[in-house]
């Protein structure tokens, strides 16, 4: 030790001396007692840290981006034990969920949490749409983030929860799983109702159909980017434009339909509390 490191220990020994023979003086009363050693330790800390010989600096432990929104395998667990038995709790439960982001900037993380808790708490359909079409032009990646979030948020219960991806090109393909995943983009909605519309002209000038056998279940039938899918029971609509921009607009007629002020960053509990919204809702179906 150097001659001034020396000198400023046998400074911080005498110093230690008198204040242990002042704390002796001070036990009858606890709280001076108490007072000086909270005295002792401020006036010691300091020297000690100057003194304490250098080392490396201790480890920070770094996250990736969201950090916030991830579980640790405990609380994951702890939320798989929740998801199923809340959809129990529910007084009823939506069998066709459409998911509809009117933002310009949509997150296929948070749709992709959305679509699996959907999947968790029981939901046979679930329509994914944006005013824009970019979940769908990028269909892939989605389905890329949902089999991810499916791994991550239900763990090795994933087995139990199955996603069928709907394949937008065989759209009179049957099918049969425990929750069902079409993306939509506005092509699906009022072009699709002209296409519709369109092959039942062709229809009556084939003399295959007559004016009269338009009905509700014949438009139905015609329309194809829901054909297998039950009109959806309820809508969560994402972002401030008090518009669903096109999304089905046949088929809605009679869907509840829940405004949340975004998609991005959006919790378990704020996606559990619109489908409580929607249980305790009154349906009038037009009436």
């Amino acid at each position: 030790m150097s001659g001034a490191g020396g000198l400023a220990w046998r400074a911080l020994h005498a110093l230690l001396r008198a204040l242990l023979c002042l704390q002796r003086a001070l036990l009858a009363a606890p709280r001076a007692a108490a007072a000086v050693i909270a005295a002792s330790c401020a006036l010691l800390a300091p020297a000690a840290l100057a003194l304490r010989p250098a080392g490396p600096a201790p480890r920070r432990e770094c996250g990736g981006g969201g950090g916030g929104r991830r579980r640790g395998p405990r609380g994951a667990a702890l939320s798989r034990q929740r998801w199923r038995p809340d959809g129990r709790a529910l007084r009823k439960l939506p069998v066709h969920v459409g998911l509809v982001v009117t933002e310009e900037e949509p997150s296929y993380a948070d749709m992709a949490s959305l679509v699996v808790w959907c999947m968790a708490v029981g939901i046979s359909y679930v329509s994914v749409y944006d005013h824009n079409g970019i979940f769908k032009r990028n269909n892939s990646r989605l389905m890329d983030e949902i089999l991810k979030q499916q791994q991550e948020l239900l763990g090795l219960d994933c087995s139990k929860y199955t996603m069928e991806f709907a394949n937008q090109e065989k759209a009179d393909q049957v099918l049969n799983c425990q929750s069902t995943l079409k993306v939509l983009s506005p092509e699906d909605g009022k072009a699709d109702i002209i296409k519709a519309a369109q092959n039942f002209c062709q229809l009556v000038a084939q003399q295959q159909r007559t004016y009269t056998d338009l009905d509700v279940n014949e438009l139905n039938n015609l329309l194809s980017s829901t054909n297998g899918f039950p009109d959806p029971d309820l809508v969560l609509k994402f972002g401030p434009v008090d518009s669903t921009l096109g999304f089905l607009p046949w088929h809605i007629r009679l869907t509840e339909i829940i405004s949340l002020p975004s998609h991005q960053n959006i919790s378990y509990e704020d996606f559990f509390s619109a489908l409580h919204r929607y249980a305790a809702c009154e349906q009038r179906w037009g009436k």
